[in-house]
């Protein structure tokens, strides 16, 4: 019988080895799916702060399309000048030529 009892021992030896593997086991699993959650929800956070970022650029390249400086208006101006003074040149050597 002292082998029987032996090999109970060992058996209880090798169960209680793998209590403390399963618990260690669901210890590191607990802490793996908090860290998955906390990742999921900065990309959460990350994915809101781009949608922001993409409307407020949207926003920006709206209002610089619709901004026109004092400049740009003069640089219109002195072209369409310019455009219309070639024009009058042209009209005046086509008469020239009638």
């Amino acid at each position: 019988m002292p082998s029987e009892d032996n090999n109970i021992t060992v058996l209880q030896t090798r169960v209680r080895q793998l209590i403390l593997k399963f618990k260690d086991l669901k210890a590191e699993n607990d802490e793996l799916y908090a860290e998955l959650d906390k990742k999921e929800q900065e990309i959460a956070e990350l994915n809101r702060n781009q949608d922001s970022l993409k409307k407020d650029y949207e926003s920006l390249k709206l209002a610089r399309m619709m901004a026109i400086s004092d400049q740009d208006v003069e640089d219109t101006k002195a072209r369409l000048a310019k455009l219309i003074r070639e024009v009058n040149k042209c009209i005046a050597l086509l008469k020239g030529e009638s």
